[in-house]
C-alpha cells in the first residue's frame, strides 16, 4: 500500500512502544500518515506517553480489548498493523490469564472490527500486518555432524537441564547437534504460553484474512534491539536487561553456559521491513522471519554492549537455566528479501554504538536507575518463586 497524495490513515496498535514509534517515525517520514493506539501499559510506560512519540502521529489512548476504542481507532484507516500484545517468555508461564486476553482476545476484537468495518462499503482496511514472533519455532532447525539435517526432539528435559548439558543431541548416535537457519515452513514448537498466544494469534490473522479477502502479512521479529527499548519493563528484550546491570556497575547474567546462539536485529531494519510488507503486493497472505540473518552468541552479545558502553565488565556465566528458553534458533531470511525486497542494513557495531548512546542518556535519570534495578529483581525472585529457573 503505497501512500496516495491523499494517503488513507495507517493504524499502529501498541504504537506508543518501542517497534511501533519506530515504525510510525519511518511512515511518517515516507508520507502515510498513522495513528497510534495504545494504552499505556504501565509496565511499559510507567509515566504515561513517553516523550519519544511524533507529534504528527495522533495517539488514541484505548485498548484492544475496546470494541469502541477500536470503531474509532479505525475510522478512515487504510491498513492495520497489529503490535499490541504482552510480551514476556518467563511472565507468561505464571500469568496466563492475562497473555490469553490481552495477546488473543484483543485480536479477536480487533478482528471483529475490521469486520464490522468490511462489511460497509469503501470502508474496508486494504491490509493488515502482523508482528509475529520467533518463540514460535522454539528450538530452531538443527543438523547432526554425522546423521545430516535432523530435527530436535523436542525441549530439553529437565533432568538434562539440571546436570548442565546444555546441546540437544542427536536422537540416532547421541551427537551434539548443531543449529541451522530456521525457515518459516517450519513446525511450531511452543515452550511457553507467550509462543502459543503468539502462534493462535498468526492463525487467527491468516484464517480471517483468507475467510473475508483481507490481504494479511505475518512478520516473525527475531531479537530486537535500538533505542527505546521499555527499560522499566523487567520482561523487555535481552539487550536492555544486559545494559541495566553494566551501567549500573554489575556483570549482566548470562543463563547456561552464553554459548546460545541467537539473531539479533536493528529495530531500524525491523520498521523498514514492515514498510515493505505494507506496500508490496507481493508480500500479501505471506509470513516472513525478520532478522539479521547473523548469528551471535548470548556472551558475545553481553561482551560486545559491555565494549560499547565503554564498560569494563565481562558476563557472568551462570549456569542457572529457565524453563521454556531454546538453546539456540537462528534466522533464514531468503523469502523476505525474495518477496518483500528486504535487505538488513544496520550492522552489530553501529546498532551497538546507537544503543550505547541512547542508555547513557537514560541512565543518567536516578529515577529510571532504580525502577530498573528494582524491577528486575522483582522480576528474578518471581520466576524463582514459580520454579521457572534452576
Amino acid at each position: 500500500m503505497s501512500p496516495p497524495a491523499a494517503s488513507p490513515v495507517v493504524l499502529i496498535t501498541g504504537g506508543a512502544g518501542f517497534l511501533g514509534s519506530h515504525l510510525a517515525d519511518r511512515l511518517l517520514g515516507a508520507g502515510y500518515r498513522v495513528r497510534l493506539l495504545d494504552c499505556l501499559d504501565p509496565q511499559v510506560h510507567p509515566n504515561g506517553a513517553p516523550a519519544y512519540l511524533a507529534p504528527e502521529a495522533e495517539l488514541q489512548v484505548g485498548s484492544v480489548l475496546d470494541p469502541a476504542a477500536l470503531d474509532r481507532a479505525l475510522a478512515g484507516v487504510g491498513a492495520v498493523v497489529h503490535f499490541a500484545a504482552v510480551v514476556g517468555v518467563g511472565q507468561s508461564h505464571y500469568q496466563i490469564a492475562r497473555y490469553n486476553q490481552v495477546n488473543l482476545q484483543g485480536t479477536a476484537v480487533l478482528l471483529e472490527a475490521l469486520l464490522r468495518r468490511q462489511r460497509r462499503p469503501g470502508c474496508g482496511v486494504e491490509r493488515l500486518l502482523l508482528a509475529g514472533s520467533m518463540s514460535i519455532y522454539g528450538e530452531g532447525r538443527y543438523r547432526c555432524p554425522a546423521c545430516g539435517p535432523t530435527e530436535a526432539a523436542g525441549q530439553r528435559s529437565l533432568e538434562q537441564l539440571r546436570r548442565q548439558d546444555w546441546e540437544l543431541r542427536c536422537s540416532g548416535c547421541l551427537a551434539p547437534l548443531q543449529p541451522r537457519p530456521t525457515e518459516e515452513a517450519k513446525p511450531p514448537r511452543l515452550n511457553s504460553m507467550y509462543a502459543l498466544t503468539k502462534s493462535v494469534q498468526e492463525e487467527m490473522c491468516r484464517l480471517f484474512g483468507r475467510t473475508y479477502g483481507l490481504p494479511t502479512v505475518v512478520l516473525r521479529f527475531f531479537n530486537t534491539y535500538g533505542p527505546r527499548q521499555a527499560l522499566a519493563n523487567p520482561y523487555t528484550g535481552v539487550a536492555a536487561v544486559f545494559a541495566s546491570a553494566l551501567l549500573a556497575g554489575r556483570a549482566p547474567q548470562v543463563f547456561e553456559d552464553g554459548q546460545q546462539q541467537r539473531d539479533l536485529v536493528s529495530v531500524h531494519d525491523v520498521a523498514a521491513a514492515c514498510q515493505l510488507a505494507l506496500a508490496q503486493p507481493g508480500a500479501a497472505n505471506g509470513v516472513f522471519n525478520i532478522a539479521s540473518g547473523q548469528a551471535l552468541t548470548v556472551a558475545e552479545f553481553a561482551r560486545q554492549l559491555a565494549r560499547a558502553l565503554g564498560v569494563a565488565l565481562a558476563p557472568a556465566i551462570t549456569g542457572q537455566f529457565r524453563l521454556g528458553d531454546a538453546r539456540h534458533c537462528l534466522a533464514d531470511i531468503a523469502a523476505a528479501r525474495a518477496r518483500l525486497g528486504y535487505q538488513p542494513q544496520v550492522d552489530l557495531a553501529t546498532g551497538m554504538r546507537e544503543l550505547a548512546a541512547w542508555l547513557r542518556q537514560h541512565h543518567a535519570v536516578p529515577q529510571l536507575r532504580h525502577a530498573r534495578a528494582a524491577t528486575q529483581e522483582h522480576a528474578t525472585a518471581e520466576l524463582r518463586a514459580f520454579g521457572l529457573t534452576g
